[in-house]
């Protein structure tokens, strides 16, 4: 076999590898676009899956009356026998605006479960606010520990006038004109239960009357 029939087979070996080649590596790029495409589709319908579940839970979800009220967030240490343990300290006011009020206190290693913890002990502590045409039916004093808190009815129009914790408490308790006075210590926690104190210890008009054998009209001039 001479030089030029060896060439002429090897050019031909040539271009019949470099076809194959071409062939097969057509067929591998169109496999991996199907997958691409079959991912991409995947991806698209997950994500609308997830959309819907999302839009089902925001609708079926139902509205609490309950609302919640962060007061104080605290870093607390508390010494043990192989030194100091840190802790959180929480104060939330728990209402519905519509008489009923309480005042949660916990303490727990992360600020998230302090905060769970003092709105769970909120509810547990509710009581009922006698409102009188929004505002207290009379006067009263609370205390609790070093603080005490003074309440006095008011005219309609005037607002909440109070501060810190005190105004917490009365604007979820569902009072709209009062006037306070915050005495004693200036410890949110304090002020917050003499609050609580001070609004346990309201007596409505019926009960009066009641207990003196009047009406209400009678009572009230």
């Amino acid at each position: 076999m001479s030089n030029e029939e060896e060439k002429l087979e090897q050019t031909e070996a040539v271009e019949e590898v470099t076809e194959v080649a071409e062939e097969t590596t057509d067929e591998v790029a169109e496999e991996a676009h199907e997958e691409f495409e079959d991912a991409a589709r995947e991806k698209g319908e997950r994500k609308q899956r997830t959309r819907r579940k999302k839009i089902e839970t925001t609708e079926e979800k139902p509205v609490s009356e309950w609302q919640e009220r962060v007061v104080q967030i605290r870093r607390v240490t508390k010494v043990v026998k192989g030194g100091k343990k840190l802790s959180f300290r929480a104060v939330v006011i728990v209402g519905n605006q519509k008489g009923q009020v309480g005042v949660g206190c916990a303490k727990a290693a992360e600020v998230i479960v302090a905060i769970q913890k003092a709105i769970a002990d909120g509810r547990k502590n509710l009581i009922n606010v006698p409102i009188f045409k929004t505002t207290i039916p009379h006067p009263i004093t609370g205390e609790s520990g070093a603080g005490a808190v003074m309440l006095r009815p008011a005219a309609q129009g005037t607002g909440i006038i109070a501060g810190g914790a005190v105004r917490s408490v009365l604007e979820l308790a569902g009072i709209e004109n009062i006037l306070s006075k915050s005495l004693g210590s200036k410890s949110p926690l304090n002020a917050a239960n003499a609050t609580l104190d001070a609004l346990q210890k309201l007596a409505p008009f019926s009960d009066v009357a009641k207990k003196r054998g009047l009406s209400v009209a009678e009572l009230l001039n």
